[in-house]
């Protein structure tokens, strides 16, 4: 088999978007719609999150009035609790080719095979070891055991997929045999088995890992997620949607799926009972338009499938990151932006209950600036997060409960440890000391961490 899939990124000189952020609608009209909780449109959307297109940059006051309403609907939706899940990243490993100009979490692969002799920081687990690592968290009390990794070219569903891969002469597959490489990941259904200890709950398998976990097959997504249900998945992360519009995915994704294809594996994890969370990572390339355009696409999916239990804004980090060293941005959003992301995405997706901070993007601070920005999540414990860290973000790879309480606590809100899916949600206290999980198969409360 050939190396043609290890791709260079493509980077265009200079690129012009036919999306933009331009309206026949005011801001007055569109924040009266928001106000009133009727359904706003991508005209809407465009002027909240611009403070107007009438107008140069962000208007401030304009803004407060966008952050306001996006409060009042939080607090109307689901009240004054803040909710966090006790969970784990197990990121199976570095090796990917995509090309993806917006992540530096990838190592190339072809440096993990046996015949090179390649100096690199990626890693590769086996299944054994992730079955240990999560085991190891699930004594300590977590709920959830979150994975999220790159598309290793000898990754396949099952040993049916790897049957038709090996006996497959076509060389656009992104695929090898395990054999050429140091370490063997295994098929995906046998890391989510491995994983699937004691009752844990796993989230993994994007879209993107979807299409890969399908590559060569006529297999659709429906078929695909039901074998990988049946291994232990219990819930899908709506990554890999990065911008869901079609002429920004060619600029920083081209080597991904597409718009359709996403909202495809998104409709199939749904038709087997799986939940899903959707996100959206914005402050790169892309436009107020593009960033309104994907909320809808998002919405428009949530409408048939009611499978979304929460959305999550992510801001893009660009240190270390090719779009940065190839000077297509110096930069990511703005802390405005970042606010007006948070407000107008709660204001828009009327059909999603929960809005998440993210505090590994945010930082602490910020991070609960966006509790009264209309998120009403924090996020989890995660006792590991490489991808953030390796785009050079530097708020930490592990939350505490106890500084969860106080944190929550200090803005004048309830602290919530949840489920994955918000369906068992148990209050906290800063009485309750010490505090830890107790949501989790085998969590009594101790701290995660002494």
């Amino acid at each position: 088999m050939s190396d043609a899939f290890e791709v260079t990124p493509n980077v265009p000189e200079e690129f012009e978007f036919a999306v933009v952020p331009e309206t026949d609608q005011s801001f007055e009209n569109a924040l009266a719609k928001a106000r009133a909780g009727d359904r706003l449109d991508v005209d809407d959307g465009i002027e909240l999150l611009t403070t107007g297109t009438d107008r140069d940059g962000i208007d401030l006051d304009r803004k407060e009035a966008v952050l306001e309403a996006a409060d009042r609907r939080r607090a109307e939706v689901v009240g004054e609790e803040v909710t966090f899940v006790a969970n784990l990243n197990n990121n199976v490993t570095t090796a990917c080719n995509t090309g993806c100009l917006f992540c530096n979490f990838k190592d190339r692969s072809e440096q993990f095979r046996s015949e090179s002799d390649a100096d690199h920081e990626g890693f590769t687990k086996r299944p054994a070891e992730s079955r240990e690592i999560v085991r190891d968290a699930v004594e300590r009390g977590v709920y959830e055991v979150t994975s999220v990794s790159g598309l290793h070219p000898a990754f396949a569903l099952d040993a049916d997929h790897r049957e038709l891969l090996d006996a497959s002469d076509r060389d656009d597959l992104n695929y090898r045999p395990p054999a050429e490489y140091d370490v063997d990941p295994g098929t995906y259904c046998e890391q989510i088995r491995a994983m699937s200890v004691d009752g844990v709950h796993v989230h993994s398998m994007t879209p993107e890992e979807a299409y890969h976990a399908r590559r060569g097959t006529d297999w659709s997504y429906e078929e695909v997620y039901g074998r990988l249900k049946d291994a232990g998945l219990d819930s899908v992360p709506g990554t890999a949607a990065e911008i869901l519009v079609d002429e920004v995915r060619d600029v920083i994704c081209p080597g991904k799926i597409d718009t359709q294809g996403w909202v495809d594996a998104m409709e199939g994890a749904a038709s087997v009972g799986l939940d899903t969370t959707a996100t959206i990572m914005y402050g790169h390339v892309e436009n107020e338009a593009h960033r309104v355009e994907h909320l809808d696409v998002v919405r428009d999916l949530q409408d048939r499938t009611g499978a979304i239990t929460e959305f999550v804004p992510l801001s893009f980090v660009h240190h270390d990151t090719p779009l940065a060293e190839y000077g297509m941005v110096d930069g990511g959003a703005s802390v405005h932006e970042d606010e007006l992301m948070i407000a107008v995405s709660r204001l828009f997706l009327d059909n999603i209950e929960h809005v998440q901070s993210s505090w590994v993007k945010y930082g602490d601070e910020q991070g609960l600036k966006m509790l009264t920005c209309g998120a009403d999540d924090f996020m989890g414990t995660i006792l590991s997060e490489e991808i953030t860290k390796r785009a050079g973000g530097g708020f930490g790879e592990f939350r505490s409960f106890a500084e969860y309480v106080d944190m929550i606590e200090a803005i004048g809100r309830i602290p919530v440890e949840r489920s994955t899916d918000y369906r068992q949600r148990r209050r906290l206290d800063a009485a309750d000391s010490p505090v830890g999980p107790r949501l989790g198969p085998k969590a009594d409360g101790t701290p995660l961490l002494e």
